[in-house]
């Protein structure tokens, strides 16, 4: 097995083998373009070190071969006293993981050669010991877990010794001594001194890369981004070119368009004086890419080339990575640059518009993720509250929350359900944590191409950097004479990177106003707009799944058809029973004989038929699945200690409640001890005379009033909890002679079927659709039973920690678990077709709004899948991306 590649050997599509940076620097090798030489150590080698915990046999031959070969393409030697070649040790996973991972620059330096390599800058003193302190500092804390902070406090006491700001204001003397320190705070936690042969630090460096693949703050960032755990990390070993010789070097980030809006122009971040890392951290306040056509022009009229050349051959937004040796361009990665939701649409439609992709893979380019980003609400302005201060427009969003200061406190109080502001001088790996738990990021330094910017959007978090007027400390944050304080209120955009005091009002996003028909997007003056009704028309075009909504009343039934809903695929009708309504039930409950229990259900009819009428007047025209009633009973009644204590006090007081005894008396005949497998759904139907007549009447009832009206109702009644055809066939036979003499000569066809949540069901598929024209996967119900969760116990009790130790990937109420509970779907949709070849399918979970889970739906061949009105976008979307990226699979 082959562990090295030389960058020439490889190429953008290896990425599963040589990583994403490792891919792209072997592909603009291929290009042509100026990439300082180097070799890439596969993921192979990485997966196997860790599943050994140790060496790979083999592998250090093969690096001895590389090198040698690097050394004598550049002239020089690893460690050479005299003229060394320095080198970079770059972590590269085939998805990209901002910061997760280690990289250790200036590996090869030792005591000696710092003299040599200040004589290849022409006796730039300054330099050499600028690289030399900058290699021990990420050696110690990247191999040797030598504890950051120690580092920077060396260096801020150099500085306000010196009496400076900023890290370039240090002389080589300040940097010698640094460099002396450094090695006393390294010797004092590792027990030993730091190491001064160049091939130690190199194998220990591409170790510890490979390590840090299982870093906890790695771990976390691909558990929330959902990259599989078993990929492993490339390592990119790579000739040293140096930013920080002087002014006329100096390193920097660019996208060939803006991460963040989409447009096109010249974006991105540089730093005269400075190595890679010190743009990425933020440390330093960065220049706008476009100061760089004044500082050094031939630099940058070279970079805009590569760009171009670059977005032309990726065929997309492009993150780059660059430095400037003494006026010359250096390439050191690019890769297709993260970008925030409301970029990604417009880029799409952009490049559709330019003729670089068509239509079906702009539609492949967006996700239903970063369309419910988009529906998220925006600032309203209306009433101009004045702003604390502006900084850079990160990631967009509107955040409010109490500002905290740690990654650990941004847990703590998000844990209480508070919303949470996490205000940093400047991100780093370890505050991923409190990231996450946050509602939106603030940083003091940095730009949008800084730890912070690039992290946020990729989670879609708001993010506001580079407020440089804010002095944050360890509890609060001062701008000129104002003072924020831990636990205060502000409000961030990250849009325009105002910052405000307070919890400022929210509007809703255009692309909201929008699917409640407000804007006109063929009028929009917002290209976000036009650019998601553009994907998403073309969406509707593609899919083969139709999408309908989960509605209970008129008023949902509406906006979900406004959202495009094509119908509704669950109308719980439990919902329709409380209220005002819960005495009329009561009555039900309390009726001592048949008279009494007819009479509550002759109450309830006409409340019902009206309910339905509302429903089908808004449908008109689409199908309305309606499951009849699914809890048990005494869910609309008052709870037993609820009651006990009430009817107990009144004893006390000598009064007598013969409604509440009764009541009383009823709610403990009807405890079940699990009532969510006890008397509920078709049970219901079946035990209690009635009821179920009295849904079915008044759904025909309201049918055919509709009708009469001229409309056309399309009501499909669902029988929910059947686990035995038995059961369904009973209840459809009473169900069929109150249709038949309800309906008459009206014209009004109600189908029957029934919902599969129960895994019983899913085996017996086959018989049961003899006895049913459609089936509805209650997924919700079908995950509870086939692993043995009770869902509102469960998710706070334990379903963190299945999460932290990779038991989970995602909780499976959130996406369908496809190997367990997806393939008893599997199992009654192929059953269920075989028994009856016009078996209509859907699913009526939430999981029918769930990006992943449309497309296992769109896989297995259901018909349509039903989620709640503002997931039913996102659901359209998917489908139309589950049908082009199953026609390209087709195709391959």
């Amino acid at each position: 097995m082959k562990f090295v590649y030389d960058f020439a050997e490889g190429n953008k599509d290896l990425k599963d083998l040589l990583g994403g940076k490792g891919a792209n620097l072997a592909e603009m090798t291929n290009l042509g373009l100026p990439v300082p030489p180097g070799f890439t150590i596969t993921t192979e080698a990485c997966q196997q070190y860790l599943r050994n915990g140790t060496h790979v046999d083999g592998l250090a031959a093969e690096i001895d071969a590389h090198l040698a070969a690097l050394e004598a393409g550049m002239g020089r030697r690893l460690g050479d006293p005299a003229d060394p070649l320095l080198v970079s040790v770059r972590s590269g996973a085939k998805f990209s993981m901002p910061g997760m991972m280690e990289t250790v620059l200036n590996v090869g330096l030792n005591d000696e050669s710092v003299a040599g390599l200040s004589r290849q800058a022409g006796g730039n003193d300054r330099f050499a010991w600028d690289s030399y302190r900058r290699l021990i500092q990420m050696f110690g804390k990247t191999v040797c877990e030598v504890p950051g902070h120690e580092f920077e406090d060396a260096l801020h006491e150099a500085k306000v010794a010196k009496g400076v700001r900023d890290d370039v204001q240090l002389g080589a003397d300040d940097l010698r001594e640094l460099v002396t320190a450094y090695k006393k705070v390294f010797a004092k936690h590792t027990g030993h001194e730091f190491p001064q042969d160049p091939r130690e630090q190199l194998d220990l460096a591409v170790e510890a890369v490979f390590r840090s693949w299982n870093a906890d703050r790695a771990v976390l960032y691909r558990r929330q981004e959902r990259i599989p755990a078993d990929l492993g990390t490339a390592v990119n070993v790579v000739a040293m070119v140096f930013g920080n010789l002087g002014a006329d070097s100096g390193t920097g980030v660019a996208f060939t368009r803006d991460p963040a809006t989409g447009e096109p122009g010249v974006y991105g971040d540089y730093l005269a004086n400075a190595q890679g890392e010190d743009v990425v951290a933020g440390i330093r306040n960065t220049l706008p890419l476009a100061d760089l056509e004044r500082l050094d022009p031939d630099s940058y009229a070279e970079l805009m080339r590569i760009m171009a050349t670059l977005e032309g051959h990726y065929r997309d937004l492009c993150d780059i990575e660059f430095t400037i040796e003494r006026g010359k361009l250096w390439m050191l990665q690019t890769r297709v640059g993260k970008r925030t939701a409301a970029a990604a649409f417009t880029i799409a439609a952009q490049l559709v518009d330019e003729g670089v992709i068509d239509l079906d893979e702009a539609l492949t380019r967006v996700t239903g993720a970063q369309l419910g980003q988009l529906m998220f609400p925006r600032f309203d302005l209306t009433f101009e509250p004045s702003s604390l201060t502006r900084g850079i427009g990160a990631s967009p969003g509107a955040a409010y929350g109490q500002v905290v200061f740690t990654s650990q406190r941004a847990v703590e109080v998000a844990a209480s359900g508070a919303p949470v502001i996490l205000v940093r001088r400047e991100t780093n790996p370890d505050d991923l944590p409190g990231m996450i738990a946050a509602n939106g990021i603030l940083t003091s330094r940095g730009g949008k191409t800084s730890h912070a910017a690039v992290v946020a959007r990729g989670m879609g978090k708001t993010c506001v950097c580079g407020a440089d007027e804010m002095e944050v400390s360890s509890a609060s944050f001062t701008i000129g004479s104002h003072t924020v304080r831990e636990g205060d209120t502000i409000s961030i955009d990250g849009t325009t990177g105002r910052v405000y005091l307070g919890e400022v009002p929210v509007r809703p996003s255009e692309v909201v106003q929008y699917f409640e028909g407000d804007l006109d997007p063929l009028n929009a003056n917002d290209p976000l707009v036009a650019a998601v009704h553009r994907i998403l028309t073309h969406a509707d075009s593609a899919r083969r799944l139709k999408v309908r909504t989960n509605a209970d009343t008129g008023l949902d039934a509406a906006r979900a058809r406004r959202f495009g809903a094509q119908g509704i695929g669950l109308c719980r009708t439990e919902h329709m029973f409380l209220g005002d309504r819960r005495e009329l039930v009561e009555r039900l409950i309390l009726a001592r004989n048949e008279a009494e229990r007819n009479d509550a259900l002759a109450a309830l009819q006409p409340l019902q038929r009206a309910d339905f009428l509302e429903i089908f007047r808004e449908m008109n025209g689409l199908p309305v699945t309606i499951r009849l009633i699914d809890p048990p009973l005494h869910e609309f009644l008052p709870s037993l200690e609820e009651l006990a204590v009430k009817v107990a006090v009144a004893h006390e007081h000598g009064r007598h409640v013969e409604h509440d005894e009764q009541l009383l008396a009823a709610v403990r005949r009807m405890h079940e001890q699990n009532p969510m497998l006890g008397l509920r759904g078709v049970r219901l139907g079946l035990v209690i005379p009635g009821l179920f007549a009295m849904q079915v009447r008044a759904i025909a009832e309201a049918a055919v009033a509709l009708a009469a009206e001229g409309g056309r109702p399309r009501p499909e009644i669902m029988v929910p909890l059947v686990g035995a055809v038995q059961e369904l066939e009973t209840v459809r036979a009473e169900a069929e002679k109150i249709i038949a003499a309800t309906v008459g000569d009206s014209g009004v066809d109600i189908l029957i079927g029934t919902m599969i949540e129960v895994p019983r069901a899913a085996l017996t598929a086959g018989q049961i659709a003899e006895a049913a024209e459609f089936f509805s996967f209650g997924t919700n119900d079908l995950t509870q039973m086939g692993w043995g969760f009770s869902r509102d116990d469960v998710e706070g009790a334990f379903f963190w920690r299945y999460l932290e130790l990779g038991i989970f990937g995602i909780s499976p109420f959130e996406s369908i678990d496809t190997d367990g509970v997806g393939r008893l779907v599997k199992i009654a949709a192929d059953e269920g077709r075989a028994a009856r070849p016009g078996l209509k399918l859907g699913v009526c979970g939430e999981h029918g709004g769930d990006p992943d889970s449309v497309h296992f739906f769109h896989e297995v061949g259901l018909d349509y899948v039903s989620c709640s009105p503002f997931r039913v976008p996102i659901a359209r979307l998917e489908a139309g991306r589950a049908a082009i990226e199953s026609e390209g699979s087709d195709h391959r």
